[in-house]
């Protein structure tokens, strides 16, 4: 079981709004990964958390927050407004920086289904000076297409073999970016990863990632 150095709720205040988000920071931590949740889900999801754990076992902080308010989460616009969500993300790494527990830890990105845009987003917004790692997991990393080449940080996408859909999609994504890039398939698994395994192989490419570039 890791020890921890910090293990709390913390607020993170970004223009004018307050964002909930569970800090998770491991003695000695190697980096911190920031996760990035899909439309209509919140920092409490238990796949990310059951990802996160994983990392934090590995010696990784992990912050999972709401990218929304409680009010803007009432709004199924808000949910699908992925240059909102990208500019929270933005604004959290800026959140990062100035936080003297954690401003020293290299910064890795996990999206998760529409979060994966986001993502994406971001880092190609921050740079690799910033943002050292990307992993999505079941993303839609395509409706990022625009800003897909300006991503510099080494990204993994990872797409369950039975979500045929979303494979294509993800294919498309990786062909439009330029940087050190990988593309995982995990046989068998459907688009939530919820077969036996699957998520736990998630888990596994996600820390083996961050472990090599974070």
């Amino acid at each position: 079981m890791a020890n921890y150095t910090f293990n709390d709720t913390v607020q993170i205040n970004i223009h004018n709004v307050a964002l909930t988000g569970d800090l998770i920071v491991p003695e000695g931590a190697k980096g911190l990964v920031v996760f990035s949740h899909g439309s209509g889900s919140s920092r409490l999801s238990k796949r990310n958390r059951f990802v996160a754990e994983h990392l934090q076992q590995a010696g990784f902080a992990t912050l999972l927050f709401d990218l929304l308010t409680p009010e803007e989460d009432q709004d199924p616009a808000k949910r699908f407004d992925i240059p909102l969500i990208t500019q929270r993300l933005v604004d959290t790494a800026y959140w990062i920086q100035e936080n003297l527990l954690i401003n020293e830890l290299n910064i890795g990105f996990f999206g998760a289904s529409t979060g994966a845009a986001s993502a994406l987003g971001a880092a190609a917004a921050l740079g690799d000076d910033i943002i050292k790692a990307v992993v999505s997991r079941g993303g839609r990393p395509d409706l990022a297409d625009e800003v897909l080449p300006q991503v510099k940080a080494p990204t993994l996408l990872i797409v369950g073999g039975n979500d045929e859909p979303v494979i294509g999609m993800n294919q498309q994504a990786y062909d439009r970016m330029e940087c050190e890039k990988e593309m995982e398939i995990v046989p068998g698994a459907t688009h939530l990863f919820e077969e036996p395994g699957t998520l736990e192989k998630v888990a596994e490419l996600a820390t083996d990632w961050f472990k090599k570039y974070l």
